[in-house]
């Protein structure tokens, strides 16, 4: 794609970076073939050629963003699949990213729409916030008919039935390992996952400790900045993104790490990306650094080597989050894994489409995600499984909220099947 940024432009270095993405475009379309916007809604300006057109008027031009821009940008879910897809090797990630923080320097939203996302940001990268939220929601859910905008009758739909209460494996400490050490790692404990479900860190705990691991919960980690990242609140998710970059280190430079184990993939993403994030920066190097040794737990496991486990006589339905298959290019390891542990592995037609959750994409395009989410757990069920599992917080709420069948990390099963307990989601549902 021919380009025109000015040399003044260009010495933007997120600007030039955009300039590089968009000449590697050749505008073969090839992207709308596995764009879920595009499947659902069928507009050209909601497919990633389409949104790239836009993005590339809007800043090749200078000027502040208009609406019409920004309804098919914030339409995108940032899902990645583009990216798989993608023979050119667009790097559709950084683009949409510098647009989105463009957007917000640039564009001033409806009353609402910035009320909602100041909320957002405020409350889902807090955990005892979110949590307050949380019940407060639940509280507010029989009224969620009377509620005028869609986006606020999703947002009270979030809240799950029971709220777990605080797990304390998420405090600073160390967990020694069962046996001889085989690695330290630290584990990322996340925000949001923190208030929703204390199972996935637990399970993940027991099992990375059981396999050889030193695990560290370090002093002063938070949200890793990737939803706000995604909204465009550059400074917010910067600062979030540097404490724990700062926690880590201190592990790093204190007693050694060979990994930072995240199991939340949307996370994951992020972090793999801080080097990007952080260029320029003083913390570029300690940012790299973090990036360079995060990993998700199903590669940690891979690299551990897991039992061979006895048949269980159980079918799971593996849903692949487009931040592991997409983002990370996270494929067969958390088959593999649930595989080699004894249980049966099926997929659902189209895996790669998104299930709609998209951090709060749900919360912000509440119809075009139910659509989305209506269409996965169709294919999922359709595969008849016991259980569905999925290595992201965000996916297990989304497809819980519309199907019967118990959805838990795929982590849960895999401790489970080493000598932990049975996921209390299935658990509770019998199975």
């Amino acid at each position: 794609m021919q380009t025109t940024f000015t040399a003044a432009q260009l010495a933007d270095p997120a600007m030039a970076r955009s300039n590089e993405i968009l000449r590697a475009c050749v505008h073969c379309g090839f992207c709308t073939a596995t764009c879920p916007t595009y499947q659902v809604l069928g507009d050209e300006l909601d497919s990633p050629r389409g949104r790239i057109y836009l993005m590339k008027e809007m800043l090749e031009q200078g000027r502040p963003a208009d609406a019409e821009t920004v309804k098919h940008i914030d339409r995108c879910l940032s899902c990645l699949a583009c990216m798989t897809t993608c023979p050119s090797g667009v790097h559709y990630m950084h683009l949409v990213d510098h647009a989105r923080a463009y957007i917000e320097q640039t564009y001033r939203r409806p009353l609402s729409d910035r009320m909602l996302r100041w909320v957002l940001a405020r409350v889902l990268p807090h955990p005892m916030r979110f949590r307050l939220a949380l019940l407060g929601a639940k509280i507010g859910r029989p009224f969620a008919r009377l509620m005028p905008d869609a986006r606020l009758r999703a947002m009270l739909a979030m809240a799950p039935k029971v709220i777990p209460p605080v797990s304390r494996n998420d405090d600073p400490q160390v967990f020694a390992a069962q046996g001889p050490r085989r690695m330290r790692v630290a584990l990322m404990t996340g925000c949001a996952q923190k208030a929703l479900n204390t199972d996935i860190n637990d399970a993940t705990i027991r099992l990375l400790t059981r396999l050889g691991c030193e695990v560290v919960i370090a002093r002063g980690q938070g949200c890793c900045g990737a939803l706000t990242h995604h909204m465009g609140r550059t400074d917010d998710s910067h600062r979030a993104a540097a404490r724990s970059i700062a926690a880590f280190m201190a592990e790093r430079r204190g007693g050694g790490l060979d990994a930072v184990v995240i199991n939340t993939s949307g996370c994951g993403t992020t972090i793999k990306d801080y080097g990007h994030m952080f260029r320029g920066d003083p913390l570029a190097a300690d940012a790299a650094e973090v990036a360079g040794l995060a990993a998700d737990v199903s590669e940690v496991l891979v690299r551990l080597g897991l039992p061979e486990g006895a048949p269980k006589g159980l079918r799971v339905a593996y849903h692949a989050a487009c931040s592991l298959q997409h983002g990370q290019q996270i494929k067969t390891a958390p088959k593999d894994l649930l595989k080699r542990a004894g249980f049966e592995v099926v997929e659902p037609a189209d895996s790669h489409l998104c299930c709609g959750s998209a951090g709060t994409y749900n919360l912000m395009q509440p119809e075009i995600s139910a659509q989305l989410r209506d269409r996965k757990v169709q294919t999922l069920e359709a595969r008849h499984p016991q259980v569905i599992a999925a290595g992201n917080i965000g996916c297990m709420m989304q497809i819980g909220s519309a199907t019967g069948v118990p959805v838990v990390h795929t982590v849960e099963l895999l401790d489970w099947a080493t000598g932990g307990p049975k996921p209390p989601a299935l658990a509770a549902a019998g199975g």
